[in-house]
């Protein structure tokens, strides 16, 4: 044996992790400087630009929602003639929270709907809306209208007069609509096509800018805005510029570009240096920006390379202590392995090691489990067949008493009987003895006939087989178990028919089957009352089917098919072999005939054996 030092393997596993963690935190630490001091510039734009076409890939999917939405409020209000029409657009406005005002324009007449209780909620009027939607301004006066949740009104100014770009091309308007100074709101108008082929439909709603102004305030570090065709911010990471015009000299730039998807520019704002990131919507034409200021973007950069450097520190340490667990993660199982291949080797084969991880040492330790546990099954079954040898030595020795006892209480009870018989010759009829005596003589033949009974069950005999009435072995089985299952309180019901075929068996042999299944019923009931039903019967085919039937527990479906396995028992240990349903199988086979179960749980067991006639046995 090696007596050196010794080095454990798993501080072999943490010194090699280590090396290679502090390596490749190195490498990755010098890397980022060197890149953060060349690149930080473009870093900034990728990111505004990237922001600008994410911002605006929702922006634009948010219009489109509108734009369906106001299609859906267009197609309601055409449809005057539908019923429950109200109802189905006050619905709509509950449905869809932003919408405040909607009007269509057709040639057929105007028409206007609109939420009461948000613009009372928002503390504006309906001229101010409807005038919003017109003009784009907030002044005007468009008349009145009937109060309610949803206002319906016929005959309003049409769309096509209102302010703002002109519907073309099928694609929506947006514009910034003032309905008031606290309550900024966007107006979208559609065309659709008219019916007849006349002038296009125009359909326009005011919107609350809720959903965009959380867009444009969703990052805290750069600035968000988005703004309309005519160059106001529709949405703003400052609210109070919501509405405003855009300042400095990057709106003309992108105004005049002919496509805008993620580009960035760099200028000067309120006479800070700004990195802007723009990007145009498919829908609505609105510009999306992200900026951020210079110094800030700097700031950033220089606290994420302090970030990193923190974070490799961290990294580091986790790494040691992530290698010193894993290590003993690693080796702890193979030295519990070790330490059960000794209590193995001192039989103690309950060991088992836990088998947690799916590699070579998670299969070794199922590996050993496995060889464990078919030891340990080895090892019981050993016993449980010493177990049974003995029992059978204690029955042979029994049944070898029993026939000495039996044979001996025989002749005192016919004694017994001789002296009766006698008394009765003696007493007049009508004597108060002679009932005591008749009951007497009675209960000594039931004696007897138990006691000859157990003699031929125990007896060692040869086994040949001869003409069986079944009846008689149903009775000779009932009267030797009958008082065991009355004292376990249960009631046993026979039913024979009459002018049964005989059958070529062994009698002996056949009782012991039909007692095993008795016995086994009043066991199944574990103590409760119950009944058990012996019936038999001729059938069409010729031969004799014989019925165990119970109504106790039933057998679970599980382990119906292993009821007549070999050692199979639900008995607990010591208190059945799991032979004695195998040992009556084998014996109804011995005769030709059959045996099947039927059970169904919580209604009872039956057992049908079925055996052929002694001519057909021949």
């Amino acid at each position: 044996m090696n007596t050196g030092l010794k080095f454990p393997l798993r501080f072999k596993i943490l010194l090699s992790q280590l090396l290679v963690v502090s390596v490749v935190l190195s490498l990755i630490t010098f890397t980022m400087a060197t890149l953060f001091q060349k690149d930080k510039t473009a870093y900034i734009h990728d990111l505004t630009s990237t922001m600008a076409l994410h911002s605006a890939e929702e922006a634009g999917t948010l219009v489109s929602g509108y734009t369906e939405k106001l299609k859906l409020f267009s197609r309601l209000m055409a449809d005057r003639e539908m019923g429950g029409r109200e109802q189905a657009l006050k619905g709509l406005f509950e449905e869809f929270g932003e919408f405040v005002m909607v009007t269509r324009s057709a040639p057929d007449g105007d028409e206007e709907v609109y939420d009461q209780a948000a613009m009372d909620a928002a503390g504006v009027t309906r001229e101010e809306v409807l005038c919003a939607l017109r003009t784009g301004n907030g002044t005007g006066t468009c008349g009145a209208s009937p109060q309610g949740k949803v206002g319906v009104g016929a005959g309003a100014a049409s769309s096509r007069s209102a302010g703002g770009n002109p519907v073309t091309g099928g694609e929506p308007v947006v514009a910034f609509a003032a309905v008031s100074s606290s309550f900024p709101a966007m107006k979208v108008t559609i065309a659709e096509p008219a019916a007849d082929g006349g002038e296009p439909v125009l359909t326009s709603a005011v919107i609350r800018l809720d959903r965009l102004q959380r867009i444009a305030t969703r990052s805290r570090v750069f600035d968000t805005f988005i703004v309309d065709a005519s160059g106001r911010f529709l949405a703003h990471a400052e609210t109070g510029r919501v509405g405003s015009v855009p300042e400095g000299e990057w709106w003309p730039w992108v105004k005049k570009a002919s496509r805008v998807s993620g580009l960035t520019r760099e200028y000067e704002s309120r006479g800070a240096a700004i990195v802007g990131g723009f990007s145009r919507t498919m829908t609505g034409g609105l510009t999306v920006g992200v900026q951020i200021k210079k110094s800030a973007a700097f700031l950033t950069s220089r606290a994420l390379l302090l970030d990193l450097l923190v974070l490799s520190l961290v990294l580091l340490v986790g790494a040691a202590v992530l290698s010193q667990f894993w290590s003993h993660h690693l080796t702890r199982p193979i030295e519990k392995l070790s330490e059960a291949t000794r209590m193995v080797g001192q039989g103690r084969f309950e060991v088992e090691v836990p088998a947690s991880s799916g590699d070579e040492i998670g299969a070794l330790a199922y590996s050993f489990n496995r060889m464990a546990t078919e030891l340990r099954g080895r090892e019981q079954a050993l016993k449980e067949l010493y177990g049974q040898l003995v029992q059978s030595e204690k029955m042979a020795a029994f049944g070898a008493l029993g026939a000495g006892i039996a044979h001996e209480v025989k002749n005192p009870l016919a004694g017994i009987l001789g002296i009766t018989q006698l008394s009765l010759r003696g007493v007049e009829s009508g004597h108060p003895l002679e009932k005591n005596l008749h009951i007497i003589e009675k209960e000594t033949k039931r004696c007897k006939t138990i006691i000859e009974n157990l003699l031929k069950f125990a007896r060692q005999e040869q086994v040949e087989f001869s003409a069986v009435d079944i009846a008689l072995v149903l009775s000779d089985a009932l009267a030797i178990v009958d008082h065991q299952l009355g004292i376990n309180s249960v009631k046993v019901e026979k039913e024979v028919e009459e002018g049964l075929p005989l059958c070529r068996g062994n009698a002996n042999q056949l009782q012991q089957v039909l007692m095993n299944l008795m016995i086994n019923a009043q066991q199944a009931m574990g103590g409760a009352a119950g009944t058990v039903r012996l019936s038999a019967k001729r059938l069409d085919a010729g031969g004799v089917e014989v019925r165990v039937a119970d109504d106790g527990p039933g057998i679970p479906r599980e382990i119906r098919e292993k009821i007549f396995d070999p050692f199979f028992t639900t008995k607990p240990a010591g208190q059945g072999t799991g032979l004695g349903l195998s040992v009556s199988y084998g014996i109804v086979k011995d005769h030709g005939g059959e045996i099947r179960l039927e059970s169904e749980e919580g209604v009872g067991t039956t057992f049908i054996i079925t055996l052929p006639a002694q001519v057909q046995a021949a």
